[in-house]
């Protein structure tokens, strides 16, 4: 059985990329486009990993993560920040938030690809 990962983005092509490189390692992808679509999607399905952007429209990913990690199921998921910010004041707050890692945008996909096999 391949692992889920769930994407966390407002851009529909970081969507795609994200999708076809974990597509293409085997990983089933479930898709969102903010923080609050993230939300709906946690619904009790198994989860093995959840990637998010941090700048979002209605939800950012900080507070998504956070609110995420408040969830039973998904308190012990691991989350990949993936996002253009690199602040070490942003990357404290995400690692309060619950994100295991971070990776900055553009990103190359072996590097995605590495980061999540250390977390799944």
């Amino acid at each position: 059985m391949s692992k889920t990962i769930l994407i966390v983005d407002d851009s529909a092509s970081i969507r795609q990329v994200v999708t076809l490189t974990l597509e293409g390692a085997g990983y089933e992808v479930i898709s969102a486009e903010d923080g609050v679509d993230g939300l709906s999607k946690l619904d009790g399905k198994k989860i093995h990993l959840i990637v998010s952007d941090v700048n979002m429209p209605n939800m950012d990913g900080l507070t998504f993560v956070g609110k995420a990690k408040q969830m039973e199921e998904y308190k012990f998921t691991p989350v990949l920040m993936l996002t253009t910010e690199s602040s070490p004041e942003l990357k404290a707050k995400g690692k309060e938030a619950g994100a295991k890692a971070w990776l900055v945008k553009p990103f190359k996909p072996d590097l995605l690809l590495g980061a999540i096999s250390k977390l799944t």
